[in-house]
């Protein structure tokens, strides 16, 4: 790591350290950027990931899409394309060396924003790509990363310049090696962008039955070149994916309200409660009820 690299990160922990005084994940003065505190080493947290920039100034994360495992630190940047669920845990974490991380956000539209007003040559025709990869951080990011992050310390300056400087790091990750897999979200017409229209109707349609079809249909494509481009961008079928997104609902909806087991069941899109305990169960490594028992017993202790 060079030294340049290593005095910036120094005065992004401090930046980020300052402006998340308890743990947890904080809104900031800027609408798309969240800055996120850790004290310990945490339990597997089943979440969608959105169409985001992450990256860790101090300490470690694993996450897993479907069997694949990402893991990353204060070297890395991680880029999720599209809503994804994953499962992810902070690996490393102390109370005298938290997990310090910020998210960006970003949208398809700031995308093609920055490939027009660059002038980038990208072909629509690529392949479809892996919507989540892990990247190495290099000092032009970094830069821009940094830029917008001391906007923190001077509001006012936020309306003008976070604009400028979001699209600075949409510009840079579109110039890094992947940089065409994450074009690709805003090509209309390539395989990714019509992919992610299918996700799109399935997170929007979660409690119905899946008609593989209809999204072929949305996409495009034929069911067999739609099974194969989702399964590349998603590492998983339409099936799982709306399975995933499901149980995560039905554990919130458990987690939030006095409903039982079999009306969450019904409402999340099953037909049969047995198969939900047994789908749950597997996900998450108990019954409903015991799961939810213990995810408020953690709590009370946290």
């Amino acid at each position: 790591m060079s030294k340049e690299i290593q005095v910036r990160k120094e005065e992004l922990t401090q930046l980020i350290d300052r402006h998340s005084s308890q743990d947890g994940v904080k809104d900031t003065a800027i609408p798309s950027l969240f800055v996120i505190r850790t004290s310990n080493v945490t339990e597997p947290i089943f979440r969608v990931y959105t169409p985001s920039l992450c990256f860790i100034a101090q300490g470690t994360k694993e996450l897993l899409l479907a069997q694949e495992r990402f893991e990353y630190g204060p070297a890395n940047y991680l880029i999720t394309s599209m809503n994804l669920p994953v499962v992810g845990k902070i690996i490393k974490a102390s109370p005298d060396l938290p997990y310090l991380s910020f998210k960006l956000d970003f949208t398809q539209s700031q995308i093609l924003k920055v490939l027009n007003d660059s002038e980038f040559k990208i072909a629509s025709k690529e392949n479809a790509k892996r919507a989540m990869f892990v990247g190495q951080i290099d000092l032009s990011l970094l830069d821009a990363i940094l830029r917008l992050v001391r906007l923190l310390d001077e509001p006012n300056d936020i309306p003008f310049l976070a604009p400028i400087y979001t699209d600075e790091i949409l510009y840079r990750l579109l110039q890094g090696p992947y940089g065409v897999a994450l074009a690709q979200i805003a090509l209309e017409g390539s395989s990714t962008y019509r992919v992610n229209e299918a996700i799109e109707q399935i997170i929007n349609n979660c409690d119905k039955p899946l008609r593989i079809e209809e999204l072929a249909e949305t996409a495009s494509m034929s069911i067999s070149s739609f099974h194969r481009h989702f399964k590349e961008v998603t590492a998983m079928s339409p099936i799982q994916f709306q399975k995933q997104l499901r149980l995560q609902e039905a554990r919130r909806l458990l987690l939030s309200e006095s409903a039982d087991a079999a009306e969450v069941a019904f409402r999340v899109g099953y037909e049969s409660a047995s198969q939900f305990s047994r789908e749950y169960s597997r996900m998450f490594g108990a019954p409903p009820r015991a799961d939810i028992k213990q995810l408020k017993e953690r709590m009370l202790i946290g």
